[in-house]
């Protein structure tokens, strides 16, 4: 047994002379319940916290300022779409915002005496088909009775119109949501007021806004900045003008149509179809379509199926053959790059999405072109379209050769690339 001293623990043996020394117990940690923490973890909690805080803050902001930055975003391309016009007027000696302020006049003045002229012409048609509503119920119930073999009369759907529960919920829900009309009503000229207000002061203060952007960028990004602005300009300008010239070719096409069918009011509704379905995304083509076929159904209700499949043809022509076209020579797109564009914009921003989407990503891909280092493209016949493969000759190629070596042909070579001409044996 291994000898104990006094305390009755294990005495130490000596250690033999160059034999390793012997493996103690292992050392106890000297962190105890009282021991103190790091001074860097509460400074690091702290500041994990504040971190945390301050992105929920931004958080919440940015998703309760979301409708005033979609409006500024509004008012910023409304006002690169002015440009051109306000800057004309400043180069002949009209201050910016006395010129600012006469567009932005004459395009209130248009609009309101489109929709004087509109509002009158519709109140007119409502009047005229509430007042002939009988005369084409008893129409259209003579020829549910005649090809039905019904007995329907007009005093017994009027009563029983009358009387239903669905007329009364219909009635009394309207009556409810007249606030809710009105309040939405109210919120969207408030909205109007404030996209008309910033893009006035982005307009008029147009270079005062630059020179404070280029205020905080070295000078060799000053110059950058102020060619992606031009860019944006023209790119802007180019896409309304685009709209512009779709809305007069298809206000003109729907006013020979409504003309050839006595349709009355017709260039008030080419212009109402012209300016709806180019300028208001995704719906604005039913609007647009909407009202002719109401018109038309008061003359005849033949005329408003032929102004329906009218419209469905125009609109069919316009997105596969005009509007690609004209999309892509003036903003300078692909036909597939805006139509992708649009659809990407009206996934984020909805309808506004829609209508800016274009310019936006013709602006980007002008600025970004000029950076982007092109090469020329190799000679390849693949580069072409072709499926031969360099250096092996095509079907069609494999094809004449086979033909040209029928029994009886001979075959001259012509030099200079052309094509071997085959002759008959006979024939010389």
């Amino acid at each position: 047994m291994a000898p104990t001293d006094k305390t009755g623990q294990a005495a130490p043996q000596p250690t033999a002379p160059g034999a390793p020394p012997p493996v103690g117990p292992p050392a106890r940690s000297t962190a105890g319940p009282g021991a103190r923490m790091p001074r860097w973890l509460p400074r690091a909690m702290v500041l994990a916290l504040a971190l945390i805080a301050v992105f929920q803050l931004g958080s919440w902001a940015f998703h309760q300022l979301t409708g005033l930055l979609i409006n500024i975003l509004i008012a910023f391309f409304l006002a690169l779409a002015v440009e051109p016009a306000v800057s004309w007027m400043a180069a002949r000696g009209v201050r910016r915002g006395l010129g600012t302020f006469l567009v932005f006049l004459g395009v209130l003045v248009a609009a309101a005496g489109f929709v004087t002229l509109l509002g009158s012409m519709l109140a007119g048609q409502i009047i005229t088909i509430v007042e002939d509503l009988p005369q084409y119920l008893d129409s259209v119930i003579n020829w549910v009775n005649v090809h039905f073999k019904t007995e329907l009369r007009r005093v017994d759907i009027q009563e029983g119109l009358l009387r239903s529960d669905w007329l009364r919920s219909y009635v009394q829900n309207s009556a409810t949501g007249v606030l809710g009309v009105s309040a939405q009503v109210l919120g969207g000229l408030f909205q109007l007021l404030t996209v008309g207000l910033f893009s006035f002061y982005f307009a008029a203060d147009g270079p005062r806004l630059r020179r404070t952007v280029c205020s905080l960028l070295p000078p060799a990004r000053q110059a950058e900045v102020l060619r992606a602005w031009e860019i944006a300009v023209d790119k802007t300008g180019g896409y309304l003008y685009s709209r512009g010239l779709m809305a007069l070719t298809s206000g003109l096409a729907h006013f020979v149509l409504l003309e050839i069918l006595e349709v009355p009011y017709a260039p008030v509704l080419a212009v109402w179809v012209g300016l709806v379905s180019q300028f208001i995304p995704t719906i604005g083509t039913y609007l647009a379509g909407a009202l002719p076929m109401l018109i038309a159904f008061t003359v005849d209700p033949w005329y408003a199926l032929w102004v329906l499949a009218f419209v469905v043809f125009y609109q069919q022509f316009e997105n596969y053959v005009l509007q690609p076209k004209l999309t892509s020579r003036t903003v300078d797109i692909h036909p597939a790059v805006a139509f992708g564009s649009v659809v990407a914009g009206t996934a984020l921003l909805g309808a506004v999405g829609a209508l800016i989407a274009i310019p936006a990503i013709a602006t980007l891909q002008a600025f970004l072109g000029a950076y982007v280092k092109r090469y020329d493209v190799t000679d390849d016949p693949r580069v072409l379209g072709h499926r031969g493969t360099a250096g092996t000759p095509g079907a069609f190629t494999r094809a004449r050769r086979l033909w040209a070596r029928r029994p009886g042909v001979v075959v001259r070579p012509r030099t200079g690339g052309a094509s071997p001409r085959s002759e008959d044996a006979g024939a010389s």
